[in-house]
């Protein structure tokens, strides 16, 4: 038995509300919901089994996480002139031939230039049944250090989605946009959620778990989503007016399975409130930022930042926006963790201010509640966040 098998085979029970289970017993056994996102033990049971995802490199439990499973990089990446979607009628192989420009060796570490797009062939592939597809996002350290990943299937015509009974391989497209990486093969940079069916979730369902257990603090604006906005005045009870940070140009690289190797203040000005409480997003500028409110996921919940409506603001928000269950959660406590934010400007300079509504969470419900949410002894880098850079960074 290989190391990575003995990983799983040590982890294939697990307790739930309905009762103690040894193995996935028929096609609906998921959990005390026939639909809805697979949580990690439901994860750990299929890999164990060869079903669903796939890999000829055993998997390793740090990929699994509460409702995701970190994808990662295979040996090779290649560099292209331009992103693509294969459409429905070229696998990602045939579109990539036309884009060619050289390979780059990720088996002892190379490193991605900013502003240049690269597609890797990960090393988990996807063996979908009829009822099950995916959703991919960033890691939130990924999306922090303002690296654009998108997942690319064949004859995919999305960015991040695998289609229900997809069988094939699974490529991440990546661009460094400010700051040089590090990466090597078994990096992870993406994660894949697995949904079983196609649940629904509606505004009325949403204030009815608000009503159980605190989404956030305050009054919430539900509309298609938990809204949320901007904190541009800082803490009111500190000396630290700190609101946010905004990328360096031309630092030195970043190596992505490092964790608190890095000075802050050599890749990042800190940005300080202001009296009119507004900040100036200058184009092409990266900026990490926070919500003004503090936000809980409930263990049996996983929720997703939605893209922002452009006709409020030249904006995007948010490249990493997936919210693990148990984020920011504790039973009987108000919510603990804010939202931070990764923010860019587009064609022009645009002004946010204190308040303004800047994202929209849409929550879904898992299958079955995980043996541990984010923050119970996983190792989560993000639990009872404030504003926080990525994990590469030493606390300033």
């Amino acid at each position: 038995m290989g190391e990575g098998e003995a990983v799983w085979k040590a982890g294939l029970s697990y307790k739930s509300g309905m009762g103690e289970m040894s193995e996935i017993q028929h096609a609906e056994g998921y959990g005390r919901y026939s639909t809805g996102i697979l949580p990690s033990h439901v994860l750990k049971k299929l890999v164990s089994s060869g079903r669903e995802i796939l890999s000829d490199t055993p998997f390793t439990e740090a990929q699994i996480q509460p409702a995701s499973i970190d994808l990662r990089l295979g040996p090779v990446a290649i560099r292209v002139r331009a992103s693509f979607l294969p459409g429905k009628n070229a696998t990602v192989e045939e579109k990539m031939a036309q884009v060619f420009m050289h390979e780059v060796d990720l088996r002892q570490g190379a490193v991605l230039e900013a502003g240049c797009v690269y597609i890797v062939k990960l090393l988990e592939r996807a063996e979908f049944s009829a009822r099950i597809a995916g959703a991919a996002n960033p890691k939130s350290s990924t999306g922090r250090i303002d690296v654009f990943t998108r997942l690319i299937t064949d004859r995919g015509d999305a960015f991040d989605r695998v289609e229900a009974g997809y069988s094939g391989p699974l490529y991440a497209e990546i661009s460094p946009q400010t700051f040089p990486i590090l990466v090597r093969e078994g990096s992870r940079l993406n994660q894949l959620r697995l949904r079983h069916g196609s649940p629904q979730f509606s505004d009325a369902q949403l204030r009815r778990l608000h009503a159980e257990q605190p989404l956030m603090d305050g009054e919430p604006d539900i509309d298609n989503g938990l809204g949320f906005s901007i904190d541009l005045k800082g803490p009111s009870s500190t000396k630290d007016r700190r609101i946010g940070w905004r990328a360096k140009r031309h630092t030195g690289l970043i190596d992505v399975d490092k964790i608190a190797a890095l000075a802050p203040f050599d890749y990042w000005d800190a940005l300080e409130a202001n009296a009119g409480g507004h900040l100036v997003l200058d184009p092409d500028e990266f900026y990490i930022l926070a919500s003004r409110e503090r936000v809980a996921i409930p263990p049996d919940h996983a929720a997703e930042m939605v893209p922002f409506n452009p006709l409020v603001g030249e904006f995007r928000v948010h490249y990493a926006g997936f919210f693990d269950p148990g984020f920011g959660y504790e039973a009987g406590k108000p919510p603990s963790a804010r939202a931070v934010l990764e923010v860019r400007s587009r064609e022009v300079p645009f002004i946010l201010e204190h308040g303004q509504i800047v994202g929209r969470l849409v929550f879904e419900r898992l299958t079955d509640p995980p043996p541990q949410a984010y923050g119970e002894g996983l190792g989560s880098n993000y639990q009872k966040q404030s504003l926080k850079l990525s994990k590469h960074f030493k606390e300033p």
